[in-house]
C-alpha cells in the first residue's frame, strides 16, 4: 500500500500545529502563516476561521495561503484578510497569471513566487556540463 499525504485543515489540527511551530521556533508570535496548500480535510473558510483566531489571539500576524486560485481565496478572505499568497512562477509554470494574482491584487495583498527543484531550467546543465543557473 502506498502512503498518501492528506493536507489537513481542521480548525482544531491547524491551531495544534501553530502552537507546535511556535514552540519548535522558540517565539511567542508568527509573523506570517501560511497555509501551503488548499486543505483537503476541510472547507476553506474553517481553516481560515481557525487561522483568524490565531490573529485574535495574537500568535499570528498576518496570514497567507499557497498554491489556491482566485475562487479559494476570495472565500478565505471573506473570513479574514489573506496577506500574502505564494505560488508557483516561472517560464514553465505561469497558471498564477490567471488565477490568484489578479484577486490578489484586487484584494490588496502581495504575491510571492516560489522556485520548486523540480523545474526544467533547474535540472538542466548547459552545453559545457556545468549546472544550469
Amino acid at each position: 500500500m502506498r502512503w498518501q499525504r492528506v493536507i489537513r485543515g481542521e480548525a482544531a489540527y491547524v491551531k495544534r500545529a501553530c502552537e507546535a511551530s511556535l514552540l519548535r521556533l522558540g517565539v511567542d508570535v508568527i509573523d506570517l502563516y501560511y497555509l501551503h496548500r488548499p486543505p483537503q480535510t476541510a472547507e476553506i473558510e474553517e481553516t481560515a476561521g481557525a487561522m483568524a483566531d490565531l490573529v485574535k489571539e495574537g500568535k499570528v500576524r498576518y496570514l497567507g495561503l499557497s498554491e489556491v486560485d482566485d475562487a479559494l481565496l476570495r472565500r478565505a478572505h471573506a473570513v479574514h484578510p489573506i496577506t500574502a499568497v505564494q505560488s508557483e512562477f516561472s517560464l514553465w509554470t505561469r497558471e498564477v497569471e490567471t488565477t490568484a494574482l489578479g484577486a490578489m491584487r484586487e484584494l490588496g495583498g502581495r504575491t510571492s513566487a516560489r522556485w520548486t527543484s523540480s523545474s526544467p531550467a533547474r535540472n538542466s546543465r548547459s552545453s559545457a556540463g556545468s549546472p544550469a543557473r
